[in-house]
């Protein structure tokens, strides 16, 4: 084995290592007791996926390095709350998106209105979009997606970013959101189409 091989293995060993569940644990629990280099250690690991979060639901990127900060600022402060019930991955990106929720209704940025009425019954067409849309997110390139995203308007790009990409439920997002449940699902609906549409236009020039 040459020496670059083995260079390689053993970065991608300790890398592996360090997202090892029970050295977040320990990492955690120094950070807990004010361990600073702990908690830097938890923003090296995690502050990529953190920035990659806050930039789909902002399509900004000055905007998301600052929210990523921000971010980290409240999971520090909040950090003795963390009881492990989850994964501290998990608590960290529902910080993350609440620091960015927050942003969002300070500003009062909402191209769409996530009040408007919405009609909770899926029509046909909806119907034949969400089945499709099951492999959605499996089958096109990440980079064409993540600028598909950043395209869509703001009110519809977070409800789909966090639906489709953190995996939240319609009733959290509404309560996260502060509207309906109908709405949630109204506006998702809204961005698949747009979000085949940017990625599709083939697909929905034939269609049309």
């Amino acid at each position: 084995m040459s020496a670059c091989t083995t260079a390689i293995s053993s970065t991608a060993a300790v890398q592996t290592n360090a997202l090892d569940p029970a050295h977040i644990h320990q990492l955690v629990h120094r950070a807990q007791a004010g361990d600073q280099e702990a908690f830097g250690d938890l923003f090296e690991l995690h502050k990529r996926r953190v920035y990659s979060l806050c930039l789909r639901m902002t399509g900004n990127t000055v905007e998301a390095e600052d929210l990523t900060q921000d971010a980290f600022i409240q999971a520090f402060r909040k950090l003795n709350t963390f009881r492990g019930d989850s994964a501290f991955s998990t608590w960290l990106y529902r910080v993350a998106v609440n620091t960015v929720l927050m942003k969002l209704r300070s500003k009062q940025v909402r191209e769409v209105s996530l009040n408007e009425p919405a009609n909770d019954e899926p029509t046909s067409q909806q119907r034949e979009v969400r089945h499709d849309d099951l492999d959605l997110l499996g089958v096109v390139d990440r980079i064409a997606l993540d600028r598909a995203i950043r395209e869509l308007p703001k009110g519809c790009r977070t409800i789909f970013v966090l639906h489709e990409v953190e995996g939240y439920q319609h009733h959290e997002i509404a309560k996260l959101l502060h509207c309906s449940l109908g709405n949630s699902k109204s506006q998702l609906h809204k961005a698949r189409l747009k979000i085949r549409e940017l990625l599709f236009p083939q697909q929905t020039e034939l269609a049309a």
